[in-house]
């Protein structure tokens, strides 16, 4: 079955205001950049979206923050991003703080149809306000549920027609798992090849997670801090 979209605006015209959305990528790696500016352009608003992190002040997912086209945010990290704190403190952006592994066990749960799990992470502090706590061998752990989203959004090295895919080092940082958990997966990637072409033994996500797939193009690779030496 070819899954293959003509360009990233038609990958995302059927996105509503109001959805769930798993954006992939860790820090400015792996991020899904045209389908991002497709969103963006689409200029649906109140998404509830699911990412380890904002990307930062006019790049990767801060783009859509910018636009106030974000309603809340599920996250680990969102230190890089000066937006993201302004619109946080003054009460216009919902944020959800999720340890990182917690996060991205989560998202592995929803994907796998996991109905919950408990971890020792965050057990004594707000992240366990409000959520069921018991002992097992004598310590005590967090009841953890699933995350899933009505889309997910992923940036891949290669891709086939059917929709198979490899992630390149970093950029498989949550870019794997949230292939899985979204009901409809979109696929962002550098290189499309036909159906047959790709090593089954180097595949990360089989075509069965992804429901559609377009070739990107003009990739910036944005450096999130650069560091030089003398």
């Amino acid at each position: 079955m070819d899954k293959t979209y003509p360009s990233p605006e038609a990958a995302v015209a059927d996105m509503t205001d109001g959805i769930s959305l798993m954006s992939g990528g860790f820090g400015l790696c792996g991020n899904p950049e045209r389908l991002i500016d497709a969103i963006a352009a689409k200029g649906i608003k109140d998404l509830d979206v699911i990412s380890n992190n904002c990307g930062i002040d006019g790049a990767g997912l801060g783009i859509l923050l910018a636009r106030g086209q974000i309603k809340k945010m599920t996250s680990s990290y969102v230190g890089e991003n000066k937006n993201f704190a302004e619109q946080f403190l003054s009460g216009a952006l919902e944020v959800e703080l999720v340890p990182q592994g917690t996060l991205a066990e989560r998202i592995r749960a929803g994907g796998a149809g996991i109905g919950g799990f408990y971890t020792p992470t965050g057990y004594g502090t707000p992240v366990a306000e409000g959520k069921e706590v018991r002992e097992i061998d004598g310590r005590m752990y967090v009841l953890e549920l699933p995350l899933k989203a009505d889309f997910s959004i992923v940036k891949a090295w290669k891709g086939d027609t059917h929709g198979n895919l490899v992630f390149g080092k970093t950029a498989n940082n949550f870019n794997q798992a949230m292939a899985m958990a979204g009901t409809v997966t979109i696929a962002e990637v550098e290189e499309l090849v036909p159906a047959g072409e790709l090593d089954p033994n180097h595949i990360h996500t089989p075509g069965i997670f992804v429901q559609r797939i377009v070739k990107g193009a003009h990739y910036d690779k944005p450096i999130e801090f650069r560091t030089t030496s003398d």
